[in-house]
């Protein structure tokens, strides 16, 4: 097996059988990429007789040139997915990445915006625009729902459930939920789709659409960074803030008001309830903020 063959089977596996988002495929394709280059600069050009010293070296060359932690474990995390493949199509009999060690990562918190920051970005946006209206419901739905960013421009108005107060949400590995609306959100949607969707184009292919750009085209991420950047640097907040920090908050606000952290996994769609524990550290972060300033024992 040469590495190109390997590389389309694996690709081909992981579209087909494991269900996983384009994106997703692509993050995979471009890690074993990398590993493939190295290896073929080494005359290995068979995937299946690399070994954990291949693998660790090249690990150690990439933290040479710069990667952090972060990015090296989830490099590593593509490999171990390759050779997982390899071995379960019975091309190997052990997988040579689970031998390699993580690299050991600093978990930070996630950036928070308070209701009132969240409420300072909204008041500047030009309503007096489609485009504003419409940026208004994109933050708005970002805080209200948790959504990712890639949910949100994918979110379809067949995907609106507006009558019941719930919108149907298409997740990662193309994994389905259901999120409920808070009444004012819903509100703000309605208004939206009522109002001012249909001052947008309507083109072949796009019509069921929800956030559109003015020639009728699905917004892209890119975008979406783009409007909150704009609205950051009016307001003036000094955090960064991306997308994902409307889906932190609304994690955060909605433990601090004491939703169970089960109820949040469901809502944010994490596979994992570890992944929903990070919310748990914001919170402890929070609390011994107040030992400090409170607790009569610190000086």
């Amino acid at each position: 097996m040469d590495w190109k063959t390997g590389i389309n089977d694996f690709l081909m596996y992981l579209k087909l059988e494991k269900g996983l988002s384009e994106n997703t495929i692509i993050s995979y394709e471009n890690d074993i990429l990398k590993l493939s280059r190295y290896c073929l600069q080494l005359e290995l050009n068979n995937p299946i007789k690399i070994n954990k010293v291949t693998i660790s070296e090249f690990i150690f060359k990439i933290a040479k040139i710069g990667y952090n932690p972060k990015s090296q474990a989830r490099l590593l995390s593509g490999i171990r997915g390759f050779y997982n493949f390899l071995l379960l199509e019975d091309y190997i009999t052990t997988n040579p990445a689970d031998l390699v060690e993580s690299p050991k990562i600093q978990r930070n918190l996630p950036e928070i915006l308070s209701e009132d920051e969240i409420d300072s970005l909204l008041s500047e946006i030009d309503r007096s625009t489609k485009e504003g209206e419409r940026n208004r419901v994109i933050i708005e739905t970002l805080y209200g729902c948790g959504l990712r960013v890639s949910e949100l421009i994918s979110l379809k108005i067949s995907d609106l459930f507006l009558e019941e107060s719930v919108i149907k949400v298409q997740g990662k590995g193309d994994k389905q939920r259901y999120v409920p609306l808070a009444d004012d959100t819903n509100s703000i949607i309605k208004y939206y789709l009522n109002e001012i969707r249909s001052d947008f184009p309507f083109i072949t292919g796009e019509e069921d659409t929800l956030f559109v750009n003015r020639r009728g085209r699905q917004l892209t991420r890119v975008m979406i960074f783009t409007i909150i950047k704009l609205l950051t640097e009016k307001t003036g907040i000094k955090k960064k803030i991306s997308p994902h920090t409307f889906r932190h908050s609304y994690a955060t606000h909605l433990l601090e008001g004491g939703a169970d952290l089960l109820d949040i996994q469901q809502l944010l769609g994490h596979a994992s309830i570890a992944t929903t524990e990070i919310y748990l550290h914001t919170e402890q972060s929070k609390l011994k903020h107040v030992i400090n300033k409170f607790h009569p024992r610190n000086n």
